[in-house]
């Protein structure tokens, strides 16, 4: 039988303009109890160009912190299921994690990113009308090889619009 499997807490601040949402932690990440542990995941390189850090050379608490003070946040859109393995296909008996209730409490949010098909389909629902706007992003898992990574870094640059600052009115 598959164990119950749960997600870590969020990475924001006050500061979070795009919020990137996963799935649920594959068995890498929570064995290490960091977010995209797995040496093949491409998340740090693709978010890494994005604020043109190279994230995947820091330590995960630099990582972090630069993803913060670049206004990118992390969460999961699972909170606890259960799965065998780490494939988004084996998840089951989904409780998800309290979207709605950490979007409204980001005051400079403006997009929320779905980290491949199983968040996107879950996370959708959940915020269909409190996020300003959502995005499905291709997964950055070593298990989607349908796109190529430039293809899926093309994709993930969509995000630079909503971390620059908006300009005012007449300037």
């Amino acid at each position: 039988m598959s164990q119950r499997k749960s997600s870590f807490a969020p990475v924001v601040d006050e500061h979070t303009r795009v919020l990137i949402l996963g799935s649920l932690p594959g068995e890498r990440s929570l064995a290490e109890q960091r977010y995209y542990a797995h040496p093949r995941n491409l998340f740090w390189q693709l978010v890494g160009e994005v604020i043109g850090q190279d994230l995947a050379a820091m330590g995960y608490e630099d990582r972090l912190s630069r993803l913060l003070r670049s206004g990118i946040g992390l969460w999961d859109v699972v909170g606890s299921g259960r799965r065998q393995g780490s494939l988004d296909s084996a998840i089951r008996e989904v409780k998800a994690n309290p979207l709605g209730e950490l979007v409204e409490g980001l005051p400079q949010l403006r997009a929320v990113a779905f980290n491949g098909q199983k968040a996107a389909t879950l996370g959708q629902r959940l915020l269909a009308e409190r996020a300003p706007e959502l995005l499905r992003l291709p997964s950055s898992s070593p298990a989607y090889a349908a796109m190529r990574r430039e293809e899926k870094q093309k994709h993930w640059l969509a995000l630079r619009d909503f971390l620059e600052t908006p300009r005012a009115e007449g300037h």
